[in-house]
């Protein structure tokens, strides 16, 4: 498996240099911009640190799905499947080299995030009074007894940041289930597409809409995104072991 997911953090590393690379330059603009007083400088640099921490999940999701396909439809990826691993394990270092890198990028943009905005307080003091106006303005609303946008403490924070990234992992396996029914079962038949995708709509909403039923009743703020989060990875393993077995039973090489 150790080797197994070497081989696929290879496949990816170029891209994750090239993110880190970016994102390098983005936050010198940045502090360039904060300590220089050039509020366009700064501007710019708050927006691409934002943008690169979207597009960098979502390059990094969407690239291990693009792994997965090429492996399944190209003669010479395809020779992966022809080593003494089974499919589980194959299956598995994708979803472990891509859940891990998921969680390391979210991890490196929440703490530089953090670090950006403690400069921005620390730099411009009449903006911690700000914030502290906007937190008492947000904790006076309510959505059914809750008060969701005003729980604005490290630990909520954390704890939607875990959600989010549990969810978009529970979005890649997803995928992975749909390309690998359109490869192995739907191969060569007419529509093979359209119907991968419209199932991945289908097991997309009805993970959402059982995660809600379950964590539903929850009434602090922390414990729901957590729990959600916790659920996220509990479907991810169900779909990483759904389209193993069908990868297992009806793959052919």
């Amino acid at each position: 498996m150790l080797k197994l997911m070497k081989y696929e953090f290879r496949k990816t590393w170029f891209t994750k240099a090239i993110l880190l690379a970016i994102t390098a330059l983005a936050e010198i603009v940045y502090l360039i911009g904060l300590y220089g007083d050039r509020e366009g400088l700064l501007a710019t640099g708050v927006f691409l640190l934002m943008l690169l921490a979207v597009g960098g999940l979502l390059v990094i999701g969407l690239g291990s799905v693009v792994t997965l396909h090429r492996d399944m439809n190209t003669k010479q990826s395809y020779m992966l499947f022809m080593t003494p691993n089974s499919c589980y394990s194959i299956l598995g270092a994708k979803v472990l080299e891509c859940g891990i890198s998921i969680l390391i990028t979210g991890a490196v943009f929440f703490a530089l995030g953090a670090l950006d905005i403690t400069l921005l307080f620390a730099r411009n003091g009449e903006l911690k009074a700000l914030w502290d106006w906007v937190r008492e303005l947000l904790s006076s609303i309510t959505i059914n007894g809750r008060s969701f946008l005003g729980d604005i403490r490290l630990q909520s924070l954390l704890s939607v940041s875990f959600s989010l990234l549990a969810g978009w992992l529970l979005t890649v396996t997803t995928i992975y289930l749909a390309v690998v029914i359109s490869s192995a079962l739907l191969n060569g038949k007419r529509f093979s597409g359209l119907i991968s995708f419209v199932l991945f709509l289908i097991l997309s909403w009805g993970c959402a809409r059982l995660a809600n039923l379950i964590s539903g009743s929850i009434g602090d703020y922390f414990m729901l995104m957590l729990v959600n989060g916790l659920i996220c990875l509990v479907f991810s393993a169900v779909m990483y072991f759904v389209t193993a077995q069908i990868m297992e039973k009806r793959l052919s090489v």
